[in-house]
């Protein structure tokens, strides 16, 4: 009889290549699995419910509180209609003073406008607790033999489904795909307090790479399990390949220099755009979407660089390898603006190795290490734009240089890969379950 896992993720699970692979990996080897996801409301064509070919389940919870919804449509509808405003407060005031005498109809007043105020605020967290405790009824629905929560933002559900609700107690997988204590957009001191109490009911922790292991060692006193963060073997020469000149009709002659991946801050996009006028030539092409897309096209708009960079949306991860193969050039420039980081060996490096494609990276440790020892690229400082179009300018001056690493990069892919990492995420699991 197979082992059940239950996986948690916090995302709509439409774009997370690594849990995707780890989902296919377990399937593969003769587990159910079971990954509990959130759905998108605003996506009409997001199941809630499938299963993929890899033979793993989705099951993602509603992200949806009805009563939000109609208190945002009333709230949306008075906010456009000052008249409404003043209509509904003179009703008001017109009531709680027929009613009640002054002194508690101004007490009543305020309590009415501190409610309002907190019901706003308050609405991020409890959307994220109904959706904290969806996922933890999922999760205790059925029994599974292996819990594993990816992120800290899934380990509580993980914990209670594996350790408390349960008679016999199951194990429980704790998979960080980054460095919580230290990552953009998580300030706080609470995120290593909870992780550092939280640790002690996992069974097993497992971690990117060693960088960030070393890190946690000295954090926690634990060494975590390794597993590298590397795509699967792709052959994009025996792919179709998606014509990207074709669709943003890019001129022949003009190299294709692609970003793929969040456009989000800190990973050197801004960086990317201001180096674009000392380059020589060359087209680049951002295909993504995040945060901060809308004010990284305004900032091409204002340069007036609209015909030397293009914007493409998001695309499915299983596609990319169709898209990747234009490219004269990839970039992977994130800036050191948190340990998370300065300690990534990013998923986008090795889908540009994958498919053949030279990188520009950032000079950080894990990144660093592959580049220069297997000659796929060059590392510069990512916070210096002048560099950034040094280096570009190199590779369109010396295409034979280019082309020696895109080979290098056909050669590479034969370590860097899933189809051998995956072994080694195998064998922890089957260490565990023994």
């Amino acid at each position: 009889m197979s082992k059940k896992v239950c996986m948690f993720v916090w995302n709509h699970f439409t774009n997370d290549a690594r849990v995707l692979r780890e989902c296919t990996a377990l399937s593969e080897a003769g587990y159910h699995v079971d990954l509990i996801a959130i759905h998108d409301h605003k996506d009409a064509a997001l199941p809630k419910k499938e299963t993929f070919s890899a033979g793993f389940n989705v099951i993602r919870v509603s992200n949806r509180i009805m009563l939000f919804n109609i208190f945002n449509r009333i709230f949306r509808i008075f906010k456009r209609h000052w008249i409404l405003q003043l209509l509904l407060l003179f009703l008001s005031l017109l009531g709680l003073w027929y009613f009640f005498d002054y002194t508690l109809f101004i007490l009543l007043g305020l309590i009415l406008c501190l409610c309002i105020i907190q019901i706003r605020k308050m609405r991020v967290l409890l959307l994220r607790s109904s959706i904290f405790l969806r996922m933890l009824w999922c999760g205790i629905r059925k029994k599974y033999d292996v819990y594993h929560a990816n992120d800290l933002n899934t380990l509580p559900q993980g914990i209670l489904c594996s350790k408390v609700f349960r008679f016999r107690r199951s194990k429980l997988v704790y998979d960080s795909h980054e460095v919580q204590t230290s990552r953009t957009g998580y300030d706080s001191s609470i995120y290593g307090w909870m992780e550092k109490r939280y640790l002690r009911f996992v069974d097993v922790f497992i971690h990117e790479n060693h960088t960030r292991a070393d890190y946690i060692e000295k954090l926690y006193g634990i060494y975590p399990k390794v597993v590298h963060n590397y795509p699967f073997v792709s052959r994009p020469e025996t792919l179709r390949i998606v014509n990207l000149r074709e669709m943003l009709k890019i001129p022949a002659d003009e190299p294709i220099l692609l970003y793929q991946g969040g456009i989000q801050t800190g990973r050197g996009l801004d960086k990317i755009v201001q180096a674009v006028p000392m380059f020589k030539k060359g087209i680049v092409v951002f295909i993504g979407d995040g945060r901060i897309k809308l004010e990284l096209e305004e900032k091409v708009k204002e340069m007036n660089l609209e015909n030397r960079i293009k914007f493409l949306p998001k695309v499915p991860v299983s596609e990319l390898q169709y898209y990747t193969p234009n490219a004269y050039l990839g970039f992977q420039l994130l800036n050191n603006v948190c340990f998370n980081h300065y300690s990534a060996s990013s998923n986008k490096l090795f889908e540009y190795i994958m498919s053949g494609v030279p990188v520009i990276a950032c000079s950080f440790p894990e990144i660093k290490k592959v580049v220069e020892s297997e000659e796929v690229g060059i590392c510069v400082d990512s916070h210096n734009t002048e560099s950034i179009a040094e280096t570009v300018n190199y590779f369109l001056d010396h295409p034979n240089e280019r082309e020696r690493m895109s080979r290098n990069c056909l050669r590479a892919r034969d370590h860097y890969n899933w189809d051998l990492e995956k072994q080694t995420f195998v064998e922890i699991y089957q260490e565990l379950l023994e």
